[in-house]
């Protein structure tokens, strides 16, 4: 989570670095949480994971916003 938080936070602020695309916030573990609906790696949520491919980098940051929100949302 704690890689999550800090990409989440880079890409807000901007930076450079990100320029040239948004990643991906996908961790491999790929596995949806029955509670919450939200992957346990990612934070996203089903259909945010199935558009990632085909949505521009202002949708991806969007998705960003939601993840660090969620992150606060859902940390122990």
């Amino acid at each position: 989570m704690i890689f999550l938080a800090a990409t989440a936070r880079d890409i807000r602020a901007g930076g450079q670095k990100y320029d040239k695309g948004v990643p991906s916030p996908c961790m491999s573990v790929c596995q949806m949480d029955d509670d919450t609906a939200l992957c346990q790696g990612c934070l996203r949520t089903l259909g945010e994971i199935g558009q990632w491919g085909n949505v521009d980098d202002k949708q991806r940051r969007a998705i960003w916003q939601a993840i660090e929100a969620r992150i606060v949302q859902y940390a122990p």
